[in-house]
């Protein structure tokens, strides 16, 4: 039965894989279409076809592979300073050029003249290449919202989940009290595992992060704690001590290594599926996408420690990159989970949310072949055309994108190489949950 639901975990997964890659590329379709430009092709996948249908102008299929997608476009890089689509020469950076060139108008017909992409104003194909990302934000947001608000996410609560014996600073990394160690106030003021506290010196309490900032910032102070226990309101008296305790981010985690001075109480919150309000929902995106910018920005510094975890005997990190393999077996693991089965639907959801919210901020890299990389070839074409008409120059034209096709061509061999070390560490020490 755990098989079963394993690979039931795969396939579901897979599925929100297609179903994401066919949105992103329908955001680049429908775009397209809409400023004239021709679509000969909306693909989901790569390598042979599975199945495809000519419908209008464009063919829609399905491919063999489900790592990606695409849509092609007529005209997508302009003619060469000749005004040729190809010109022939000996220099292979210069036939990685022509040839990029040459795709762009493979299937150009007549009276496509006016319906080729880099004719377009350099806004309407800014729009053009970040709508693709920008369908896989929207379904990000719409998933991580409607799991938060419906379902609930797993927080600290503000119940009461282990009372501490006695006062031990936060750096001496020790759980046992000695003699000489003062008792905990809650312990003192009888807080007691299983309470929940709804009030705090007299102000109702909203959540964890809340009571958690009113205790440390009243070291020394006499208080009142109201709980609930077995269905009865409690007042109990704490006098709260000024403590070394793990600084926090300011959302009721903590921050490793990193302690303050601060009041302390002494116990661990509970954790349980809260759901979370629309204001709470919009805190916890706004640091999902910082979070999501900060691992894109410290991605090359995990490559040695994936690279151990891949080929020595390091350990695979928590945050370690995970592509789309590791994806899919965290999607196995999720169903074998010994939790409420709404709960796994949460957890899957999520998990195809945060893909979506990667796939957003990979492709906004300035980097051909990413839509990022044709979006900055267009605002530069814009930036440059615009000087040139302040300062009452020639019109420079468009920017021929194809000239950066050697770059491009570097950091698609860089991605391959990435993709190939996570998913080599994704097979054999692939990331597990739990």
């Amino acid at each position: 039965m755990t098989t079963l639901m394993f690979i039931l975990g795969i396939v579901v997964f897979a599925i929100g894989l297609l179903i994401s890659i066919a949105w992103h590329e329908l955001g680049h379709l429908s775009t397209a279409k809409l400023f004239g430009i021709r679509v000969p092709q909306y693909m989901v996948g790569f390598g042979p076809t599975v199945w495809s249908r000519k419908k209008g102008e464009t063919e829609y299929g399905v491919k063999a592979v489900p790592l990606g997608g695409y849509i092609r476009m007529i005209g997508m890089f302009p003619p060469g300073s000749d005004g040729k689509i190809e010109a022939r020469s000996t220099s292979p950076f210069r036939g990685m050029i022509e040839d990029a060139r040459s795709a762009a108008f493979e299937e150009l017909r007549p009276g496509d003249e006016d319906r080729l992409f880099y004719t377009r104003k350099p806004w309407k194909r800014v729009i053009v290449m970040f709508a693709g990302p920008f369908m896989n934000l929207i379904l990000a947001v719409v998933i991580f919202f409607g799991v938060m608000m419906t379902f609930g996410v797993n927080t600290q609560t503000t119940t009461v989940g282990k009372v501490s014996d006695c006062v031990i600073q936060q750096s001496e990394n020790r759980t046992k009290c000695a003699r000489s160690d003062q008792a905990a106030p809650a312990k003192a003021a009888g807080l007691k595992g299983g309470d929940k506290i709804v009030a705090f010196d007299g102000k109702a309490v909203a959540d964890w992060s809340a009571l958690q900032s009113d205790i440390r910032a009243n070291p020394g102070k006499d208080v009142t704690i109201t709980v609930e226990r077995k269905g009865q309101q409690l007042d109990l008296k704490a006098h709260l001590i000024k403590n070394q305790v793990s600084k926090t981010d300011g959302n009721g985690g903590y921050v490793e290594g990193k302690y303050v001075y601060a009041g302390f109480l002494g116990f661990t919150p509970a954790s349980g599926i809260v759901e979370q309000s629309f204001g709470q929902s919009v805190t916890r995106m706004g640091d999902m996408m910082q979070n999501g910018v900060e691992s894109l920005i410290s991605l090359p510094g995990k490559i040695p420690a994936l690279w151990d975890a891949a080929f020595g005997d390091g350990p695979r990190e928590a945050d370690s990159p995970m592509g789309v393999v590791g994806a899919a077996r965290v999607g196995g693991d999720v169903f074998t989970l010994d939790i409420p089965p709404s709960q796994q639907i949460a957890m899957m959801l999520m998990l195809v949310a945060g893909f979506n919210l990667s796939l957003f901020l990979f492709n906004m890299l300035p980097l051909l072949p990413l839509d990022g990389g044709h979006i900055a070839g267009a605002l530069w074409e814009s930036l440059r055309r615009n000087a040139a008409k302040v300062l009452r120059r020639p019109d420079p034209g468009p920017f021929d994108v194809a000239k950066l096709m050697p770059v491009a061509y570097v950091v698609a061999g860089i991605f391959v190489c990435f993709t190939i070390l996570v998913l080599i560490a994704d097979v054999v020490n692939p990331v597990k949950i739990s």
